[in-house]
């Protein structure tokens, strides 16, 4: 516990650096895009030069670039993520009232892949060479080639316009006043197709990270010292094979926690989820600036978090890992 607590300090020291070098990055770039606010204002509703350089000044707009990035990080240092032009509210309450439902798109993608993969790698690898090895490996190399956007386009064609089985979009029945386990159903049934459009692409990322680490792990000492112990090949592939096959796919979990989170946005876009995708894209479309870094801030933890909720298991699972760096 003391080892995985020192690894967990080490870790956020490091985290503070990464958000700053990532927010006074995305600020500059933002920057350097042309447009701004008040540009999207104007050409939205209208207005003339007074009313230009009066939302300039009250946006702050009329500053210049390094009193607004020292504003903004004065700001953050007592939690303050400004406020936003397009919804003339709080960015703090507009992106908490999105990230509940983008967590749940990504949990629930992340545990169907991670877990299915998973399973499927261990079928496939049970058996290197087999035929359904062969097959699973090839299935998987062309899923992963699909992109998401087409495959969900694909799935609401079939699954909501064809069969008319699950709805086409959206968290939720709109203004159904279902609660409690009807409406836990309700969303459920919402996030089967945006799930699998997220999800499918990273069951063959897993898939065959699985099958490549128990190919390796044939090959190991220890296999040939169970097999010599008895152990039935069942035993073999769950206790000794598949274990240590985990471990690289516990890695890139936390890898692809930001590509994940990349992929909601478009999945968020296709299917009309009211997430933090669907947030960014209305904050780019407004040039709200303040509200697209404090996306990409919320965003940003998020990831940093997952990783280090991924470093903490793969300590616990391995003893090895981060010793050095706990004892340093």
């Amino acid at each position: 516990m003391t080892r995985a607590l020192r690894l967990l300090r080490r870790r956020l020291v490091g985290s503070i650096f990464v958000l700053l070098i990532v927010v006074i990055g995305s600020f500059l770039l933002l920057e350097a895009a042309p447009g701004d606010a008040v540009d999207a204002y104007i050409v939205s509703t209208g207005g003339d030069a007074g009313m230009i350089e009066l939302l300039r000044h009250r946006w702050g707009l009329d500053q210049s670039e390094l009193t607004r990035l020292a504003n903004y990080l004065w700001a953050l240092l007592h939690l303050d993520l400004g406020q936003s032009v397009t919804f003339s509210r709080p960015i703090r309450d507009v992106i908490f009232e999105r990230l509940p439902t983008t967590l749940i798109l990504m949990g629930s993608a992340t545990a169907f892949s991670f877990g299915l993969g998973s399973a499927l790698g261990i079928y496939a690898g049970a058996r290197p060479g087999s035929f359904r090895d062969r097959f699973l490996s090839v299935g998987s190399l062309a899923l992963y080639a699909v992109p998401g956007f087409w495959l969900g386009l694909v799935l609401i064609v079939v699954f909501a316009v064809d069969l008319r089985w699950l709805p086409i979009g959206g968290i939720e029945t709109i203004a159904s006043a279902k609660t409690g386990f009807s409406r836990a159903a309700d969303i459920a049934t919402h996030l089967v197709l945006p799930v699998s459009a997220l999800g499918f692409i990273y069951i063959a990322l897993y898939l065959r990270m699985m099958r490549a680490g128990m190919a390796e792990a044939w090959r190991q000492d220890f296999v040939l010292a169970a097999r010599a112990r008895g152990l039935t090949r069942g035993r073999i592939v769950l206790a000794h094979v598949a274990r240590n096959a985990l471990l690289p796919l516990v890695t890139m979990l936390g890898l692809q926690s930001a590509q994940m989170l990349g992929g909601s946005v478009v999945i968020e876009s296709v299917f009309a989820v009211p997430g933090l995708g669907r947030l960014a894209q209305e904050a780019v479309a407004g040039r709200d600036t303040p509200l697209l870094l404090g996306i990409i801030l919320v965003s940003a933890v998020l990831v940093i978090v997952i990783n280090l909720l991924v470093d903490l298991a793969y300590a616990f699972l391995d003893p090895r890992v981060g010793a050095g760096e706990a004892s340093a």
